[in-house]
């Protein structure tokens, strides 16, 4: 079954302003994740007075980190170069899903600082939310072809079809890998596993940890996917980043494991216990 992607994948042009699908699915992932992290700082018990200045800056890591990620990938930092004031044109696309969790995982680590909340227990609540972002804000990618797959005689196929999709050229019209379907199943399937095991109360930033460990693990697969420049040793960038985050991930539960200090609990709602 080959789908084609004809519509156009700006919704409205003002002068040089752009409104595009690409945006409004991101700005829905932001929406959804926040309600979903919302939710599971009350079930963990954390206070959230804190919770919209950390929401907030967590988001702003989080785009600064995922455009930065994008701009230096092979495919697009010459075209950043000449073009220099298109890095600012988020609203079109090309947010680096790595750089999203990078630049977030920064802030967070920041800001749990400053505002004292227990940092293994913050990132539990927000691994959730991340991969349901992760997964709309692949609707914007189906839409706009910024991720594309590769070429492919499979009957499960993407065609885009109008000049201004983000896919090269070259592609239009070529039946290619859906990639960005594949890449939000994988996290839908891992927003499942993570859900039940966070019922088993484990040891803060366990849920976090095994989330990265295993999104690596299956996003340096999928990526195969896709028609991407090398990096090094024949992988693509994604891959070598997921070979870094599986790594951190494994070092991080394997210091989970053997720590023997018990997990800080929390003495009222408002505060976080000596």
């Amino acid at each position: 079954m080959h789908i084609t992607i004809g519509m156009d994948p700006n919704i409205l042009q003002v002068g040089s302003f752009t409104l595009a699908w690409h945006g409004v699915a991101i700005a829905l992932a932001i929406v959804v994740a926040v309600a979903v992290i919302y939710r599971q700082f009350i079930a963990n018990g954390l206070p959230i007075d804190r919770f919209e200045s950390l929401a907030f800056w967590t988001v702003v890591g989080g785009i600064v980190g995922a455009r930065l990620f994008y701009v230096i990938d092979l495919n697009h930092l010459s075209y950043m170069i000449h073009h220099p004031l298109q890095i600012f044109a988020l609203q079109q696309g090309g947010l680096a899903i790595y750089g999203a969790v990078f630049g977030g995982f920064v802030a967070v680590a920041i800001l749990t600082q400053v505002y004292r909340y227990p940092f293994g227990r913050v990132v539990d609540a927000i691994a959730p939310g991340l991969l349901l972002a992760q997964a709309f804000g692949r609707l914007g990618c189906l839409i706009n072809g910024d991720a594309w797959g590769a070429p492919t005689s499979s009957p499960f196929a993407l065609i885009y079809t109008n000049p201004k999709d983000l896919i090269p050229a070259n592609l239009l019209g070529v039946p290619t890998t859906p990639y960005p379907i594949y890449d939000a199943l994988l996290n839908l399937a891992i927003l499942f596993v993570i859900w039940r095991l966070a019922r088993l109360h484990l040891r803060d930033g366990t849920v976090f940890a095994v989330f990265a460990a295993v999104y690596a693990v299956g996003r340096f697969f999928v990526t195969y996917l896709r028609q991407e420049y090398v990096w090094f040793w024949g992988l693509q960038e994604a891959q070598v980043f997921s070979l870094v985050a599986f790594v951190l991930a494994v070092a991080a539960l394997g210091w989970l494991v053997l720590r023997r200090t018990p997990t800080a609990t929390m003495t009222t709602a408002t505060g976080i216990g000596d």
